[in-house]
Formats: C-alpha cells, sequence, structure tokens
C-alpha cells in the first residue's frame, strides 16, 4: 500500500514537471479540445491513450514523437493521458496501455490501430489508411467537419439545414447570448455530445418534435441544441455534468431543467404546455369578409363561431357582455389553439343556414372542423358554464356532429366592423302633405 501511495506521488511529480508530450510535434488532447481538434477536423488522426506511469508508454513515445514529425502536414498524430482524462479513454472503451485509435472519415466510429510500434512501422500505417481515407472522399463517403455535429440546423434561427433536423437550431458560445437570452420565445435547449449514447437515441425524437413545434406554436417555441464538447464556456455557465442535459429559457427568468420524458410526444407535450402558460387569449375576429373565415378556420384544428343578436336588439353593452363570455372561454381553451369568430344575426345568412344556425334564437354558437367540413352546434345556454360544457364535450372528441351544408364554407358577405357603439333605428322619410288638396277627396272615403 505504501508502495502504491508512493508511485502516485512520484506520478504526480512527474505531471507537474512534464507531460509525455511536451515540446514535440504530437498534440496533446484533452477532453476539453478533443471534439474540435480531432471529431469537427477534416484530417485523418492517429491518437494514442497513455499513462504517463505505463512503461510501454514511456518506451513508445520517442517513435510516437518521431513519427509525429515525419507526418507532419499529412496526418495529425495526438495523444491523451487517458489516466488523467479517464472519462475520455472511457468513450473509446480504452481497456490499456497505449491504446492507439485511428479517427477517419468516420470520426465517431475510430478504428484500432493493429500496426507495429516504430517510427517507421506507424508512418506505413497512417500513410496505409490515409490511401483508404481519401478513396473514401473520391467516394463521397467522408465524414468531413460535420462529422462531430449532432444537428444541422440554421445558427441563424431561421430553420434550414437538411432532412429532419432543419428546424434544431444550433447554438455555441457566441451566438447563444444573442438568440436565446435576448428572445421573447421560449427555449428548449439540449445540451449534448457527439459521443453521447443517449443523445444519439434522443435526437430523431428531439428533431421530429423541433418540426411539430415550430408549426403549432408558429415559431414561439423553439428546440435548439449545444455541442457541449465544444461551448464549453456555455456547459460550465450552467452547469452541465452530464449529457444529455435539456434546459428551459424563458426571458426574465432563471433557466430551469427539464424533467419530461425523452420522446417526441412528450417534448411536444411540454413545449405546448409553455407556450400556452406565456401566450395571450386568442384573437376574436368579427366576421368581415370570406378570406378571414377561411383564413381562422383553415389554420385552425376548430373554429368556433357565434352569431349574435343584432345590435338593436342588445345595444353596445349586451354584445360586450357577450364578447367578454367568448374571449374568457377563449383563453381557457388557448392550449387547443382554435380559431374564434363571431357575426350579427342576419349579417351572413348563407353561413347561418350552413351551421343550421337560427332555429334555437340568438345569441347561437357552432364548432366548424374545415378539414371534415362538419359542425357542432351549440344546445345548451350561451353563457360561461353553457359554452363551457360545449367546449369540453368538443376537446374530448364527444358531441353530435352533422356535415356543414353544401359541403364547403358558405358565401360570406363582405361588411363594414362594429363601430362599437349602439344601434340606430334607420330614419323614416318625412310625407309633406301641403301639396295635397282634401276637397278632391270624397268625405265620405276619408
Amino acid at each position: 500500500m505504501a508502495r502504491g501511495l508512493f508511485g502516485a506521488v512520484v506520478c504526480t511529480l512527474f505531471l507537474a514537471v512534464s507531460s509525455l508530450y511536451s515540446s514535440s510535434d504530437v498534440v496533446e488532447l484533452t477532453p476539453t479540445n478533443f471534439n474540435q481538434e480531432v471529431i469537427q477536423s477534416d484530417s485523418l488522426w492517429l491518437v494514442e491513450f497513455y499513462a504517463p506511469w505505463c512503461g510501454h508508454c514511456q518506451r513508445l513515445t520517442p517513435d510516437w514523437k518521431k513519427a509525429a514529425t515525419a507526418l507532419k502536414g499529412v496526418v495529425k498524430v495526438g495523444a491523451v493521458d487517458a489516466d488523467k482524462h479517464q472519462s475520455l479513454g472511457g468513450q473509446y472503451g480504452v481497456k490499456g496501455f497505449p491504446t492507439i485509435k485511428v479517427f477517419g472519415a468516420n470520426k465517431n466510429k475510430p478504428e484500432d490501430y493493429q500496426g507495429g510500434r516504430t517510427s517507421e512501422t506507424i508512418v506505413d500505417a497512417a500513410l496505409n489508411s490515409l490511401r483508404s481515407f481519401v478513396k473514401d472522399r473520391l467516394g463521397g463517403r467522408s465524414g468531413g467537419s460535420d462529422s462531430g455535429k449532432q444537428y444541422r440546423g440554421d445558427s441563424s434561427g431561421g430553420g434550414g439545414g437538411s432532412g429532419g433536423k432543419k428546424d434544431v437550431i444550433n447554438l455555441n458560445d457566441d451566438n447563444f447570448d444573442t438568440q436565446v437570452l435576448n428572445s421573447e420565445d421560449v427555449w428548449l435547449v439540449e445540451f449534448y455530445a457527439p459521443w453521447c449514447g443517449h443523445c444519439k437515441t434522443l435526437e430523431p425524437e428531439w428533431a421530429a418534435a423541433a418540426t411539430e413545434v415550430q408549426e403549432q406554436t408558429k415559431g414561439k417555441v423553439k428546440l435548439a441544441a449545444v455541442d457541449g464538447t465544444v461551448s464549453q464556456v456555455l456547459t460550465s455557465r450552467y452547469g452541465i455534468r452530464g449529457f444529455p442535459t435539456i434546459k428551459i429559457f424563458q426571458k426574465g427568468e432563471d433557466p430551469v431543467d427539464y424533467d419530461g420524458g425523452r420522446t417526441k410526444a412528450d417534448i411536444v407535450a411540454r413545449a405546448l404546455d409553455l407556450f400556452t402558460a406565456h401566450a395571450p387569449a386568442p384573437e376574436l375576429f368579427e366576421v368581415l369578409n370570406e378570406d378571414l373565415v377561411k383564413k381562422t378556420c383553415e389554420a385552425h384544428q376548430l373554429c368556433v363561431v357565434a352569431v349574435l343578436p343584432h345590435i338593436l336588439d342588445t345595444g353596445a353593452a349586451g354584445r360586450n357582455a357577450y364578447l367578454e363570455v367568448m374571449l374568457k372561454l377563449a383563453d381557457k381553451y388557448k392550449k387547443k389553439m382554435w380559431g374564434w369568430l363571431w357575426t350579427e344575426a342576419g349579417a351572413q345568412s348563407d353561413l347561418e343556414t350552413s351551421l343550421g344556425i337560427g332555429g334555437f334564437g340568438y345569441p347561437a354558437m357552432a364548432a366548424i372542423n374545415a378539414r371534415k367540413m362538419k359542425f357542432a352546434l351549440l344546445k345548451g345556454s350561451f353563457s360561461e358554464q353553457g359554452i363551457n360544457e360545449f367546449l369540453r364535450e368538443l376537446s374530448f372528441g364527444r358531441g353530435s356532429t352533422s356535415p356543414v351544408g353544401g359541403g364547403a364554407i358558405p358565401k360570406i358577405n363582405t361588411v363594414e366592423p362594429w363601430d362599437g357603439k349602439d344601434g340606430e333605428l334607420p330614419a323614416e322619410d318625412d310625407i309633406d302633405l301641403s301639396d295635397v288638396d282634401l276637397d278632391d277627396f270624397d268625405k265620405d272615403e276619408l
């Protein structure tokens, strides 16, 4: 035990003075620079994983240095103190020293070096690997500098990229504050490592969720990714200790950990909860023209339409009371992201007919599914409780429905918007009797 302790002390002192590869052409690699130097590199790399106390490693050192000098500018030669950086060695299955890996076209799947341990044999093996590396490029199988990037979204925040990953936004030390901290949007940010198995399992779920969240929130909730092995400033700032770690960023609030499931459905559900918790109530539009109706109904799963009594029957106060009830319910059900419309009785007679409105009097309400061209009619009272029961049934997929009359959105009249005032009776024409001679009429007829 004492000898082991002494050995540890000697090793510590040795490392404090010098590493095996200081002042040489061998690139010293650590968890901090490994991803940027090796994984994201376009070059072929030979990497030795060693321990300073290992006798075989010490005997290899002069030949490894010679080979690095001979291959300078042709093949990259590096070394990892895997005794000091055990996590890095563990990532690549290093179980003994020295272990040499060849990082070729596919940087995420290095090959074991099987050659000799003299400088000549190392150089020969490197050149043979380089020949295969170049042939892979010629055949279009190069890993390239992007091989370490898990996501290929547009770091400008506007999507882009390729394939199903286009809606995942790549973030790094340089653009994070501008993109996230200065944003009004909600951000779900995954910190990952290219070598992390759990990150690779999460990748397709995260990418698919990003696309759906982008569509459903109109870009108000964003999914992003940070390569934690490259963006060391961010991983340190937010205390990232393992991968993948997901954090939620909202303006004016401290970031919080995402603690939900890792499937697409789980991620989307959490994102929509965040969206609706901070989103304003949906807008309530008056039916003024056909474009407005089509845009509102076709863009939402359901379109809730109210037909309110004529302004002469309710006055401004009565109409506003109905509208306030609708706005309150729209806010309550905003998570459903339905569209909301209203019109005055008689202003859109074709619409009323197609929805079977009128037989029950006014106010009336219907919910339209524009994709299926079906509607459900409010049978209860036009009150907060009555409408809530109606909408709750719809939210659970219950309630009777009927086809929209004519199988399409009917003709919509273009009308002027309500001015917010009480209605006025139309002025009657005055009848002037000054030119009428009553003597011309038979008094008996009068």
